[in-house]
């Protein structure tokens, strides 16, 4: 799954791609992308919480996320924004931190949302840019961690309404 950078890092095919039928009208799912005090709620595996959320949604724009597991580890994550078309496409690099804040991986996710009336079909595509041998734990729970974050998300989203 590693990748080293490279300069065609973004014609490679995707490590990861997952796709899903979300139960809301897109409008509203990406907003759920977007805006921090929803994202926090259903952002990581069941169990995870997110204490820190702050998103600085637009070309170069930052995201920090805090996740907490469930035994009270907190998990540092930073990234930042590469493209944004509403409500279409998301594109962003992630990296979980270690404790001095050194990414431990670079991934780059591209999220699209298709409009199906009623419902989202989501799609993320995640390559893994750059990886260490630390990062390993990270890169085996990914798939199983974006399951169960769409999970949550999906039942996220029946909560929400479009004027929040």
């Amino acid at each position: 799954m590693a990748r080293s950078n490279s300069s065609a890092q973004n014609q490679a095919s995707p490590d990861l791609v997952i796709s899903r039928d979300i139960d809301a009208p897109r409008n509203l799912v990406f907003e759920a992308w977007i805006n921090p005090k929803h994202l926090a709620k259903w952002w990581g595996p069941e169990g995870f919480s997110n204490p820190r959320c702050e998103l600085d949604v637009r070309p170069g724009g930052a995201i920090r996320i805090d996740m907490r597991g469930p035994d009270g580890t907190i998990y540092f994550m930073g990234g930042f924004y590469q493209e944004i078309v509403e409500p279409e496409k998301l594109v962003f690099s992630s990296s979980p931190l270690d404790g001095l804040g050194h990414p431990l991986l670079d991934v780059l996710h591209t999220i699209t949302f298709i409009d199906r009336g009623a419902k989202t079909r989501l799609t993320i595509q995640t390559q893994v840019l750059r990886s260490t041998d630390e990062s390993i734990p990270y890169l085996e729970g990914m798939e199983d961690g974006w399951e169960q974050s769409l999970d949550r998300l999906n039942e996220y989203v029946q909560t929400m309404s479009l004027d929040t």
